[in-house]
């Protein structure tokens, strides 16, 4: 009977993951509205520029770099979902309407391990457009520097390339 009582408490004390799902979820959609409003000041700072004729000479890299980093916090809110889904399908339940005829095999987690590399996929997407975004505001004053920066992309296009590999046979 001790031992029964104890599997049942033990059993029951997974829903403390809904902490985790809540909060992700959570999180996930304030990083959406921020992402959003951070379009929306780019989109107002564009319409003012163009209406008063103030044409700064930052003026292109500001609107890519503001566009870029509300990409990164759309793709950070994204692995926020992932996880927050991920986290209740493998310790609470089956989503019943991601099953159903609407339903999306991209939320669909069988296992940790597809968990992770969901998450590690995306959060390697976030690592590419935070380098891009770094990448808008560096000077390249030499030679060597410029050979730096095209052996960096090099690298990328090679991790994305077998990224794009795993999990395929």
């Amino acid at each position: 009977m001790l031992e029964k009582l104890f599997e049942g408490v033990i059993w029951r004390s997974r829903f403390i993951v809904l902490l985790a799902v809540i909060f992700g979820l959570v999180g996930a959609v304030i990083l959406f509205a921020v992402a959003s409003l951070d379009i929306w000041h780019v989109a107002t700072h564009t319409f003012h520029v163009i209406t008063t004729g103030a044409h700064p000479d930052t003026f292109h890299e500001d609107i890519v770099a503001g566009i870029i980093g509300a990409v990164d916090l759309y793709l950070i809110a994204v692995v926020m979902f992932i996880f927050a889904f991920g986290l209740y399908e493998l310790f609470i339940s089956d989503i019943d309407e991601a099953s159903g005829k609407n339903g999306s095999k991209l939320l669909a987690i069988d296992s940790l391990d597809q968990l992770k590399d969901k998450i590690a996929k995306v959060i390697v997407m976030v690592l590419v457009v935070n380098f891009f975004q770094r990448v808008l505001h560096t000077s390249f004053a030499t030679p060597l520097e410029m050979l730096y920066f095209a052996l960096s992309i090099a690298a990328l296009a090679v991790g994305l390339y077998f990224l794009g590999k795993v999990g395929k046979h």
